[in-house]
């Protein structure tokens, strides 16, 4: 398993993932865009010449905002979720990023004890913030 940078090359399968993950996914040109942004670190987990997750950040004045985390449905649960998270959170902090932040689905507890496990705490509540379905978000923070 190699993780790496997003290429331009590698939005199609990212797109894809994302269509079978999420509810309201992003389209196949903002992958695009992401391969190119500044101040953004984009990752991606590469298994045999497939993508099998993928996960982001904006560096804004020194604060990371995780907007994008997901892994393929076949290579759930085996801790490619936490590799993603830990290389983002290192390549942060070499980038200066002092503090990151997120959201995650107030249900999604797979999710939220992995972010938890990587130091972020609960620090509120965005009600009805996801659709389809309508449902919470909790908003964490690592410092």
């Amino acid at each position: 398993m190699l993780i790496r940078r997003l290429k331009i090359e590698d939005a199609a399968m990212c797109y894809a993932i994302e269509s079978a993950t999420f509810s309201d996914p992003w389209s196949l040109e903002s992958f695009e865009k992401e391969a190119n942004a500044k101040d953004h670190i984009y990752l991606v987990a590469e298994d045999d010449g497939a993508i099998a997750g993928y996960c982001g950040c904006w560096n804004v004045c020194g604060e990371g905002q995780i907007y994008n985390v997901a892994v393929r449905e076949d290579m759930r649960g085996k801790g490619l979720g936490r590799k993603l998270m830990t290389e983002l959170l290192k390549e942060g902090e070499k980038a200066g990023i002092t503090a990151f932040t997120l959201e995650v689905r107030a249900g999604n507890e797979p999710a939220k004890a992995l972010y938890h496990s990587l130091g972020f705490e609960d620090a509120g509540i965005r009600k009805n913030f996801y659709e389809s379905p309508t449902e919470d978000a909790i908003i964490m923070w690592r410092n």
